[in-house]
């Protein structure tokens, strides 16, 4: 999550800050607080959308991409190849690419091994605003909440909550993480293969571009060992559902052309949706029939007044949290103001920290069923508070947009 500084994304050998940070920095508070951000924006009412540039893996264990996709790379002077053997290592500004139709995200085996993922950190952790990045005239904010402490969920997370997992990708700053949810696709009932995360787990925003090797664990160390377990346990283990690797990414205009790394710019859009694939194959079952569970996605969710509770899910990767163990905060949501002109968003106490970015938010829909609301997208610096987007027309533009992509597939 940003952090008036993003909190969610952690990066490998540093503790993670949250992405909420950023929209508080926002906000018109009388404290001073650091807020970080972790997603990017994108300045439009919906996203681009373009085939996907992922690749699928032959029976030899080769990739094989199809020729659309080889004409998209070459037209961007990219060597599938030389690509897996480490130039997407290579973050110079004429090599990142930027725009919502260029989102590429080529396959390479055995990228996200138990070491790797382990070691993932938050990209929002050295981001901060301070107190002239707050104004007091933007629309309704409630007082702060009082902090929720987070509490772990018991294992196997899998019976617990088991659409929730990590988001996984790299970025200029090194190997980061944060926290995403399989949803439901109308394209595919029962079939679904989305995953809803933050914008800025997959787009760095206005003054950057997408990230790369971009894949989901979902049910990430299910068994909920510790980290000194997990340096010796196979990759079965800690990703007992598979790696899935994402095939296209889509956030909103706003954040990809707004999004900043400071603040909460861009906060109000800071969401995303991924298509995923499994790295080995996984006998032609989608990941919703996979884990046995997608939740809805509810784009007209009450009016905070009219919401008894909302339930956030994430792995928080900063102190004192390591990353490695899932946890839920359960709150009656206030509302936060970043910009008047922007929707406003649901603010809930809760003490978790970065690296829980992207992590679903629950309440219940009309039907009295859970219903995603909301995902983290900033806090303080501090912790004590996390914010997110309420989900509306901007928000279904994206999801629908990469439902339909996949549509006849």
């Amino acid at each position: 999550m940003r952090s008036i500084r993003p909190p969610f994304a952690a990066r490998r050998g540093r503790s993670a800050r949250r992405r909420t940070s950023p929209v508080l920095a926002a906000v018109g508070l009388a404290a001073a607080l650091t807020l970080t951000a972790t997603a990017c924006d994108s300045g439009g009412d919906t996203a681009s959308g373009r085939p996907t540039a992922s690749a699928s893996q032959g029976g030899d264990g080769k990739i094989q991409i199809p020729d659309d996709i080889k004409n998209k790379l070459k037209e961007h002077g990219i060597d599938v190849d030389k690509w897996k053997r480490g130039a997407w290592k290579n973050w110079d500004r004429r090599e990142w690419l930027r725009q919502a139709d260029d989102f590429i995200n080529p396959i390479i085996k055995g990228l996200w091994d138990p070491a790797r993922m382990r070691g993932a950190d938050d990209p929002d952790r050295n981001k901060g605003v301070d107190d002239s990045d707050l104004t007091g005239d933007q629309g309704v904010t409630d007082p702060e909440p009082a902090p929720v402490t987070a509490r772990a969920v018991r294992t196997s997370y899998h019976a617990n909550v088991p659409e929730a997992g990590k988001v996984f990708f790299d970025s200029p700053e090194g190997t980061m993480v944060c926290s995403a949810t399989v949803v439901e696709d109308p394209a595919h009932p029962g079939k679904s293969n989305l995953v809803w995360t933050a914008g800025h787990c997959v787009h760095a925003g206005k003054k950057g571009g997408w990230y790369r090797n971009i894949a989901f664990v979902p049910s990430y160390n299910d068994s909920g060992r510790t980290a000194a377990q997990l340096e010796s346990a196979p990759r079965q283990e800690v990703a007992p559902y598979g790696v899935w690797w994402s095939d296209w990414a889509q956030t909103s205009d706003q954040w990809i052309e707004q999004g900043g790394s400071t603040g909460g710019q861009g906060a109000s859009y800071d969401y995303a949706v991924l298509h995923v694939k499994p790295e080995k194959g996984n006998g032609g079952k989608s990941l919703e029939e996979t884990v046995g569970s997608a939740l809805p996605v509810n784009f007209n969710a009450p009016a905070v007044p009219q919401v008894s509770s909302i339930t956030a899910t994430g792995y928080p990767a900063a102190a004192p949290f390591d990353g490695q163990k899932l946890y839920q905060c359960t709150d009656k949501p206030g509302r936060l103001s970043v910009a008047q002109a922007d929707p406003t968003m649901y603010r809930i106490g809760c003490t978790m920290t970065g690296g829980s970015s992207g992590g679903g938010w629950v309440a219940a829909g009309s039907d009295g069923k859970p219903a995603l609301v909301s995902n983290t997208s900033i806090g303080p610096v501090k912790f004590g508070w996390l914010a997110g987007p309420r989900l509306g027309s901007v928000a279904k533009g994206v999801y629908d947009s990469v439902s339909a992509k996949f549509a006849g597939r």
